[in-house]
């Protein structure tokens, strides 16, 4: 199994990379957060999940083992594929933090392929995986004071019926100012930004 790459980063499209380790290009997929960070040309070590399937081998690629974590224990509850899977990684820990707390499954329906039931069976499995693996939220509840207020469920609908993915939106609002006190101020800083 592979379970980390170090090469040179080419993008394609939005998730995708090739990371060329000596001449070999191995195809990555990556939440798109990750997928933002990483700049074209330069060399970039990832943490690797190797997906095997009968019908399948695909490779998702993390910056740190506690986003490669969350990837593997999302994959393993019912209902959640790769693809959710790393929609649900690119989902700003403090917000999945803030979900969990507050008991807001509302706030995880909101990512891209996770309805309604899903998002209450999610909410539930992530609050028993935040005891099963407290290193996942470690950094986040250290951190956690303000920030969550930019991700106020209004302006995350309104990027979404703009036609944004809600990982795009999260990731976008994640950089408002803090003098954006208001729905409509956050969603115009965040459109600023994409």
């Amino acid at each position: 199994m592979i379970s980390l790459l170090r090469g040179t980063v080419h993008k394609g499209d939005t998730q995708e990379i090739t990371i060329d380790v000596n001449g070999v290009g191995y195809a990555v997929s990556t939440p798109i957060d990750v997928w933002d960070n990483l700049k074209e040309g330069e060399e970039q070590e990832l943490q690797i999940k190797t997906y095997v399937r009968e019908d399948r081998f695909d490779l998702f690629g993390f910056l740190d083992k506690t986003s490669k974590l969350l990837f593997e224990e999302a994959i393993d509850l019912p209902g959640i594929g790769p693809k959710t899977a790393l929609e649900i990684c690119a989902v700003p820990r403090n917000l999945l933090l803030t979900a969990i707390e507050q008991e807001d499954a509302k706030l995880l329906s909101s990512i891209k392929g996770v309805g309604k039931k899903t998002a209450e069976k999610l909410l539930v499995d992530l609050q028993s995986l935040t005891e099963k693996h407290p290193q996942i939220f470690a950094k986040e509840r250290k951190e956690m004071t303000g920030t969550t207020a930019h991700f106020d469920q209004d302006a995350i609908d309104a990027l979404k019926a703009l036609g944004y993915d809600t990982a795009t939106a999260l990731h976008a609002l994640k950089g408002t100012p803090e003098e954006a006190k208001t729905s409509e101020e956050r969603v115009a800083a965040a459109l600023r930004a994409l």
